[in-house]
């Protein structure tokens, strides 16, 4: 299964994202109420960086409160990695272990149309493979 049919029926509208002149303080509120780990930076429809909440722990350990009313333009992980909606599952999940992350914007020609976390292709996975076992199930009650 390749990005663009798991980001089906998803309206990019819908994706949370921040400027990068956006407080930190504000974006932590956004992922504290919508409970989700990341965000998106977006500037002038491109993605710029995310913050996560890996970036708040960081930040905090080295700066203490102060960093809470810097710009996230100056604390966000730059440069975003992406993916596009033809990568598949795998090759997603692979460049996450690699790199160490848990979410990834989906774009398409620098525009993101999705933003899929780890725990989104985890659970596509498992449907594959339960699919995939169903199938041989029903092959061997057959044969």
């Amino acid at each position: 299964m390749d990005i663009g049919r798991l980001i089906e029926g998803r309206a990019s509208s819908d994706i949370l994202s921040c400027g990068p002149e956006t407080p930190v303080r504000e974006a932590v509120r956004l992922l504290a109420s919508k409970r989700i780990g990341a965000i998106p930076i977006v500037e002038h429809g491109k993605v710029v960086g995310i913050f996560s909440e890996r970036d708040v722990i960081y930040r905090l350990a080295d700066e203490g409160d102060a960093c809470l009313s810097r710009p996230l333009g100056e604390v966000m992980t730059t440069p975003a990695i992406t993916v596009d909606r033809s990568s598949d599952i795998i090759s997603a999940l692979s460049l996450m272990s690699r790199r160490r992350i848990r979410h990834l914007p989906v774009v398409e020609r620098e525009t993101m149309c999705g933003f899929i976390s780890i725990g989104d292709l985890v659970q596509a996975r498992l449907d594959e493979i339960e699919h995939e076992a169903e199938a041989m199930r029903e092959y061997i009650q057959t044969a």
